[in-house]
């Protein structure tokens, strides 16, 4: 009995001490079934994100899948295209075809220009598309219709040189080269107006650098002296602008000019220097067209510079000067000279333009002496001083039409030109040419109406004075290409 009741009692001690302990690992199991089922939902979440990046995937390469397949059955119908076009050309007779340098790009462009003319009396230069100011004296009125302005223009670029440098040239031609019968033959008859002979404007070679921005012309090409870029609009007077020999000097020569960019890469507005060197040209002693002419003979070189700048679209301004030597002994200094051996051809010239909104405005002034050979001066060779310029508004009130008004001015010292006044020759002390044209253009083509109207005052003795007017009124169509 003893025995029962003491194993009783141990009995229940060890339930009383393992209580806890069962209580502890019920708890621990808890916390671990806890943590296990966060980890399977987050596993869970995982798969679930991988297998919608992977429908995903299969979408995109299915897509991807599909372009291919079009862009397959876009080539192959190319290539069935190409095929019939080879087919169709081996089958067509064959052609000329032009070839050039690998590389090598080439233009050929240019414009037709055609206009009927109505004077009131002989200009100076010609008449029609190059009268300039009326000839002292002429008398009676005129009319026609004159092409010579047409033009075309051919240039190589592309051709590799060394390092950056790239080649290229250029070929200008117009129609001012005079009249004749036919097959080269320099004589006028009855129908040499219709056959006017090509004239070289410009012929040179140019090699650029796109990295430095410089760029090197060698051979015939306008000199710095002539606003290129900032001449007056007209139809008519193309290759003879408004104002030519009256406010816009400058010629073309055979020469050199070097163009150096000096902000080149840079943004807002854009700086360039251009220096050239050309032969010069005078009207006697000697002769202008076999290299004998006294006032350069041994290459007397015009040495020219000019600084631009523009911001593109708004404004441009330029400031050009010029110098050369004169001497009038000629080669081996065998002439007799007549007022003056030698003396210096100078001139400084200023012009710009503005564009605000509709309008455009523009303007180049000079001043210079003994610059008859840029068209200075009248046209009048010699040591003369002149003053002159040119000042034009226009204004587009469509995207079509445009209307504007011009105004030029030539005034060569009176005592120089008297001083160096030839015998039986005429004077020219003073010239202004007015103009006014309403023009309409549609892509490619223009067509305009003109009235332009000078004035000039001359002297036969350097006693007398005459003064001459003159009108013409053009109509004129233009096409580009």
């Amino acid at each position: 009995m003893k025995r029962h009741v003491l194993f009783l009692a141990l009995a229940a001690l060890g339930l009383t001490m393992t209580a806890p302990v069962s209580a502890q690992s019920n708890s621990s199991r808890d916390k671990e079934i806890k943590a296990l089922k966060a980890l399977v939902e987050k596993q869970q979440q995982q798969l679930n994100q991988q297998q919608q990046d992977l429908q995903q995937m299969h979408e995109a390469l299915s897509q991807l899948q599909n372009q291919q397949t079009q862009q397959q059955g876009q080539i192959q119908q190319t290539q069935q295209a190409q095929a019939q076009v080879q087919a169709t050309v081996a089958a067509a007779p064959k052609a000329a075809t032009f070839t050039s340098a690998p590389g090598v790009s080439v233009a050929l462009h240019g414009f037709v220009d055609a206009t009927a003319f109505s004077q009131s009396k002989g200009f100076v230069y010609g008449n029609g598309q190059n009268a300039e100011y009326p000839t002292p004296g002429a008398k009676g009125d005129l009319s026609g219709v004159d092409v010579r302005n047409t033009r075309f223009m051919f240039d190589l670029t592309g051709a590799k040189v060394a390092g950056d440098w790239t080649g290229g040239g250029h070929l200008e031609m117009d129609f001012f080269g005079g009249y004749g019968l036919g097959a080269g033959t320099p004589t006028y008859g009855a129908y040499s107006q219709q056959q006017p002979l090509p004239r070289l404007r410009q012929g040179y070679m140019l090699l650029s650098n796109p990295v430095t921005g410089s760029s090197i012309k060698i051979g015939q090409q306008w000199d710095l002296m002539f606003p290129l870029d900032d001449l007056p609009d007209s139809l008519s007077h193309i290759a003879f602008p408004l104002g030519y020999g009256t406010g816009i000097i400058g010629w073309r020569f055979p020469g050199i000019a070097f163009s150096q960019d000096l902000n080149h890469g840079s943004e807002g507005p854009q700086w360039r220097l251009d220096v050239g060197a050309y032969e010069g040209t005078w009207s006697s002693p000697g002769s202008p067209t076999n290299y004998t002419s006294a006032g350069n003979a041994g290459f007397r070189p015009q040495i020219e510079a000019k600084l631009h700048v523009e911001q593109t679209k708004e404004w441009m301004l330029f400031a050009a000067a010029h110098w050369s030597q004169i001497n009038l002994a000629g080669v081996g200094d065998a002439e007799a000279t007549p007022i003056k051996r030698q003396f210096s051809s100078e001139a400084f010239e200023l012009g710009g333009q503005w564009t605000p909104g509709q309008w455009v405005l523009k303007s180049v002034v000079y001043t210079g002496r003994g610059i008859g050979e840029i068209f200075g001066d009248l046209s009048q060779f010699g040591d003369i001083k002149d003053t002159g310029g040119y000042v034009m508004g226009g204004y587009k009130f469509t995207p079509n039409w445009s209307f504007n008004l011009f105004y030029a001015i030539s005034k060569p010292n009176a005592n120089d030109v008297i001083r160096w006044l030839g015998h039986g020759s005429t004077g020219y002390l003073k010239d202004r040419q007015g103009a006014a044209n309403v023009q309409y253009t549609v892509g490619d083509y223009a067509f305009a109406l003109e009235w332009i109207h000078a004035i000039l005052n001359s002297t036969t003795n350097g006693t007398n004075r005459e003064r001459t007017s003159g009108n013409q009124i053009n109509l004129s169509a233009y096409y580009k290409f």
